[in-house]
């Protein structure tokens, strides 16, 4: 069973803002914001003693103020080996959410105890749609077993990076490149393997945009789909590397039009191709 089989969307994702749970003054501005989704975190950003004064804030939104927005909505939940993730799910889960983001997943049967404690609280609360899951690929484990963890419940609709732990993991220098690029292509195969999507980690300097820029071009050319923004000045930088130019958007518009197989600006152009070429073009029309 695939996860279109449970009616769950697609993450059409080119930018995801995190916003702290632990800083509630920032929701509502962060919803009007450009993003194409909000990731509420109650992990990293939260101490211990605030993380059910956070989950209070975050459920209240969802059921408040945030169930208008149109925005794909994601909770970032505390992991299993926590001990705190069964409590997330229980007061975080509610009409409009659309994804939990699970860290450092590193098996299937990690996917499988979240998908199970998932179902377990629908049930209870009555939610008609089910609530994907977001895995974070961010130890040395999680990376080697991407794929099983990818393929491992329908839920699984995409594969998040997570460079700070990994390298921290490993004592691999951060930002060093080639790690960076590594564990890009392993996620982005992974992914493309179960047909789900991946999404490129954080930058962390704030106030240095053409870096982020660079990083996010980079993960774009290695077809990732889009990027975390951990301040709302990266946003509208993710929204336009990850859209198509207006070139792209031309040429994939022409060749969209063919039928079988044919020659276009010289190249010789099949079924796939002219898949991926209405891919593009049905992509950049839902980002207007």
């Amino acid at each position: 069973m695939s996860f279109d089989a449970l009616g769950l969307k697609h993450l059409e994702i080119r930018s995801k803002l995190f916003v702290s749970g632990a800083r509630p003054e920032q929701f509502s501005k962060a919803a009007a914001g450009e993003a194409d989704a909000l990731s509420f975190d109650l992990e990293d950003s939260v101490p211990l003693a605030g993380k059910e004064k956070a989950r209070q804030a975050v459920a209240e939104f969802l059921t408040g103020a945030g169930k208008t927005s149109e925005k794909i909505k994601i909770v970032r939940v505390n992991s299993l080996a926590s001990g705190l993730f069964a409590q997330d799910v229980e007061e975080i889960l509610t009409h409009g959410l659309h994804t939990i983001n699970l860290p450092k997943a590193e098996s299937r049967d990690d996917i499988l105890r979240a998908a199970e404690e998932l179902e377990r609280r629908e049930q209870i609360v009555g939610l008609t749609s089910p609530v994907g899951i977001l895995a974070n690929i961010e130890t040395p484990k999680g990376l080697r077993m991407a794929f099983e963890i990818a393929r491992a419940h329908p839920r699984v609709v995409g594969l998040q990076i997570g460079m700070v732990d990994f390298t921290l993991n490993c004592g691999i220098a951060s930002g060093n490149r080639t790690a960076l690029n590594a564990v890009r292509l392993a996620v982005r195969f992974a992914a493309s393997e179960a047909g789900i999507a991946a999404f490129d980690g954080a930058f962390g300097k704030v106030n240095e945009p053409e870096g982020y820029r660079a990083e996010a071009e980079e993960a774009r050319a290695l077809g990732l789909n889009g990027k975390s923004c951990i301040h709302p000045s990266q946003v509208p930088i993710a929204n336009e590397v990850f859209l198509p130019t207006t070139a792209e958007i031309e040429h994939e518009e022409k060749m969209a039009k063919g039928v079988g197989a044919f020659l276009f600006g010289g190249a010789m152009v099949d079924l796939p191709v002219l898949e991926r070429a209405r891919r593009v073009v049905a992509r950049a029309r839902r980002h207007g």
